[in-house]
């Protein structure tokens, strides 16, 4: 204090201040009240600064999952280090849009290496070969062509999509990123192997037909998925419907006209993994049919018989299921949603959608004007994984998030109640975690699904991928030109078949599905979807007007009463 009054005394000595002499005394008196409790303040703590480590993950996970790990693993980052974490998400939509997303991140991330480190030529061969898994490398690098030398260029390069993780979404995107080179083992599965195997309370490589884990560790499950329906008990007693739907085939009931809530399987890839889903249905349907072996045994000719008449039926059915839509929306977490609402009767959603917005609406008394059920006999279960990018900024944090989502603490967010011992602090997550030991009888009490058990249900239904597994973009493909192109034309049909009550010539018109059999989706369409971007806008056209003028005449029938 003395030191301040020192440095204001020889201002008060100047002759200005003399004159002001009377003024002194209150001057001096705010000068010390507004000085002293600034001295006299408790000083605070020291706080040792910290660096803030980033980590980038891509993820079509919600907000809610997204909230309560991001809380869940800062949290055991900051114990275990002393390190705050920040994870900035990346959630440009489903896993389609993710997959575009991190294709043309890495195209400009090899240009850049490829021209500007390598010193080299950029052109169209090593644009479409540097992730190109047809192309193969030999031992010999001498022996390369060009496609060669970008595609070994890539592979043994770190040239990254300035991302970490990619976390969520259906197993293929994760085997299709794997193919390509872009997702690389993070070491987990080496360093856990009592986790992984076909032991009891081991992680399987395989689960009612579905991978669990990549066999090279490039990506692991972590929580698993199945699908079905979601209902509005109001809405249904509105269009006089008693019981909530539990098969897909319900779904094509005409009282669902326009009640249906669908999503674009163009752009989501969980509604197009459901659609998969119903084509299984109604193959394996058709192949026990088609079985002329009394021991139930199916022989390879039947099966196939089997298999093209199961695809056909699907359509068919997607058909109707189409015409009942009352929209095609671009995010599939809007049909959860407007199903509660009772903006549509029903929809097709991955389960913890409609689990979490059944658990939204719930009363006190345990009720929700919201039901989900998976669909009976039509689903398998499949996993949602985690990868390691190749070229990660972070590798080091981005293994131990991994390691993380996969222990026990992790895996409980998946599905304990809120508040409960080692459970989510906000949300109700409703996934089915990948651990099979949090299944034991001890934890029934914490889990917010104790009766669902994937290890016990997976039998139910038998995942065949020869069937369709390489098919995945055919039947996206197919449902846009047989449904959502021709929108319009489908629905009006539609409405005069029912108006009509089915009459028999216009129904056979307004059901050929013989332009997208399985010969066509397994053969010219596939070629055409595998990178011709001509040929695929071409034959779009070609089928779209097909249905288009289908649709037409069979509406015409079902006027005529034909």
């Amino acid at each position: 204090m003395a030191d301040y009054l020192r440095a204001f005394i020889p201002r008060m000595s100047s002759p200005c201040l003399f004159e002001m002499k009377p003024a002194w005394p209150v001057f001096l008196a705010l000068i010390i009240v507004l000085v002293v409790p600034i001295l006299l303040r408790p000083q605070a703590p020291r706080v040792e600064k910290t660096d803030i480590a980033v980590l980038t993950i891509i993820t079509p996970h919600s907000e809610a999952i997204r909230s309560e790990f991001g809380r869940a693993f800062g949290a055991a980052h900051w114990e275990k280090t002393g390190q705050r974490v920040q994870i900035d998400w990346r959630s440009p939509g489903g896993t389609s849009e993710i997959s575009r997303m991190i294709s043309s991140s890495y195209l400009a991330s090899f240009q850049y290496y490829w021209t500007a480190k390598l010193g080299r030529k950029w052109n169209r061969v090593v644009e479409t070969s540097f992730d190109n898994p047809q192309v193969q490398i030999g031992g010999n690098p001498l022996r390369d062509g060009l496609a060669e030398q970008a595609r070994r260029e890539f592979l043994g390069s770190e040239v990254g999509c300035k991302m970490d993780l990619f976390f969520g979404g259906g197993a293929y995107d994760f085997q299709q990123q794997a193919r390509v080179g872009r997702i690389v083992d993070a070491g987990f599965l080496g360093s856990h192997p009592e986790l992984f195997g076909s032991g009891v309370g081991e992680i399987p490589p395989m689960l009612s037909g579905e991978p669990c884990w990549d066999e090279k560790g490039r990506w692991i499950g972590t929580a698993f998925s199945g699908f079905g329906i979601c209902s509005n008990r109001d809405a249904l007693a509105r269009i006089g419907v008693d019981v909530a739907p539990a098969r897909w085939s319900e779904l094509g009931d005409a009282r669902f006209f326009h009640e249906l809530a669908i999503a674009n399987p163009i752009q989501s890839g969980s509604i197009n993994k459901a659609f998969e889903m119903l084509i299984q249905e109604q193959m394996s349907e058709a192949v026990r049919e088609f079985s002329k072996k009394g021991d139930g045994e199916v022989g390879r000719l039947d099966e196939s018989i089997g298999v093209a008449e199961g695809w056909k039926r699907a359509q068919q059915l997607l058909m109707r299921i189409g015409a009942n839509a009352r929209y095609f929306t671009d995010a599939s977490t809007k049909i959860a949603l407007d199903v509660e609402s009772g903006e549509a009767a029903a929809g097709m959603v991955i389960d913890f959608y409609g689990r979490s917005q059944s658990e939204f609406v719930r009363k006190p008394d345990g009720s929700s004007r919201m039901d989900y059920v998976n669909a009976v006999d039509g689903t398998s279960i499949g996993v949602d994984p985690i990868a390691l990018f190749r070229g990660a900024p972070n590798p080091q944090l981005a293994t131990e998030f991994m390691a993380f989502v996969l222990s026990p603490a992790g895996q409980k967010l998946w599905n304990w109640k809120v508040e409960t011992s080692d459970g989510p602090k906000r949300y109700a997550l409703r996934r089915l975690p990948i651990l099979p030991s949090l299944y034991r009888e001890e934890y029934r009490p914490l889990r917010s699904d104790p009766d669902v058990n994937p290890y016990s249900t997976a039998s139910g239904f038998i995942y065949h991928p020869s069937w369709t597994g390489a098919l995945f973009r055919s039947i996206a493909f197919t449902f846009r030109v047989m449904c959502i192109d021709p929108h319009e034309e489908l629905t009006e049909a539609w409405r005069a078949l029912i108006a009509a009550g089915f009459p028999a010539e216009a129904l056979a018109t307004f059901s050929d599905v013989s332009a997208v059999d399985y010969g066509m989706a397994s053969g010219r369409m596939r070629e055409v979807l595998a990178g011709d971007k001509v040929g695929e806008v071409e034959l779009a056209r070609e089928l779209a007007e097909h249905f288009s003028k289908q649709y037409r005449r069979a509406g015409e029938l079902a006027r005529a009463g034909r």
